[in-house]
């Protein structure tokens, strides 16, 4: 195991530096000058020029791309051109809203889809089954900004049960931290509670048709805990799976929440961003994204050993 861990964590040096290598070329191959946004529309070509070479923007690619690979060897992850502050410092302070919400968005989904799963897949073809899988459709249909303005208008505006917008820290209250996460998490979690239920669906369904399952009813074990014992544990692998890559899919659905909701995420500081096109943030940002992307990856994997003995690193 400890040998499994470690081959997959040195794994993630290529796999961050193509990351690197690739967000970093796209950046500067894509038209826009950092320097003109920070000068203005009244800076001159020499106000630009003089930026640049501040910047460092006016060396090569390759000079440029050495200098960031560089600092990122030592763990620094550069300045921003803008706030004049560590993308470290940036994204430690953004941090909090942003697993915040994707923490209580996970939470929710999966307590919803997989009961919902469960009882779909035992009641196979019934009226709860079409409804899951109308609802699946829908929740993959209907894009996240367009449920986060649907909320912001229902909730919000007409019965006033919740925030607009906003988010306040655990340290202010733990009842108002979470009713400022109420509408954007359940906005964020309808596609994965569709997700993660249609998945569940399949794969208990599947296991209610094995020779064990049938040997349980027919030993008169309650139906309950054929469906939770033997069945929902034999479906766990693909359901966890799913489940994770749920939780690596929220960087994209985190973005637009946060920036309909306006609150002050990680998900805000990339638009931010990438509006001023602040380099190193953006790469910072990506980089630290990938680096979750991965660890997310290898704790699924890693689960697969829990949840079936057959399994062995």
């Amino acid at each position: 195991m400890a040998s499994f861990v470690l081959r997959r964590m040195l794994a993630t040096l290529p796999v961050l530096a193509i990351v690197a290598l690739i967000v970093f070329l796209m950046l500067r191959l894509t038209p826009g000058d950092p320097a003109a946004v920070i000068v203005g529309d009244a800076g001159s070509a020499t106000d630009i020029a003089r930026v640049r070479l501040q910047l460092g923007l006016d060396q090569s690619l390759v000079r440029q791309f050495l200098a960031w690979a560089a600092q990122l060897a030592q763990g620094n992850l550069g300045e921003s051109f803008y706030l004049k502050r560590g993308v470290g410092e940036l994204i430690l302070q953004r941090l909090e809203p942003t697993v915040s919400l994707a923490g209580v968005t996970i939470a929710l989904a999966v307590l919803i889809s997989v009961p919902l799963g469960v009882l779909a897949a035992w009641r196979h073809g019934g009226l709860l089954d079409r409804c899951l899988m109308s609802f699946s459709v829908l929740g993959f249909s209907i894009p996240v900004f367009v449920v986060g303005y649907l909320m912001i208008w229902l909730f919000a505006l007409k019965l006033g049960w919740l925030p607009v917008q906003g988010y306040i820290r655990v340290s202010e209250g733990l009842g108002d931290w979470l009713r400022q996460l109420v509408a954007p998490a359940i906005t964020l979690s309808i596609v994965y509670i569709a997700l993660i239920a249609r998945v569940t669906r399949a794969a208990v369904a599947e296991a209610l048709t094995e020779d064990h399952v049938r040997t349980a009813r027919a030993k008169g074990i309650p139906e309950y805990r054929v469906l939770i014992r033997h069945a929902l544990s034999n479906a766990a692998v693909p359901i966890v799976t799913v489940i994770g890559l749920g939780i690596a899919l929220l960087v994209g659905g985190v973005v637009v929440t946060e920036t309909v909701f306006a609150i002050p995420g990680l998900g805000a500081l990339t638009v931010e961003a990438v509006l001023s096109r602040d380099y190193p943030v953006i790469q910072g940002v990506t980089l630290f994204f990938s680096f979750v992307y991965v660890l997310v990856n290898l704790l699924v994997d890693l689960s697969y050993v829990f949840f079936d003995p057959r399994i062995r690193y």
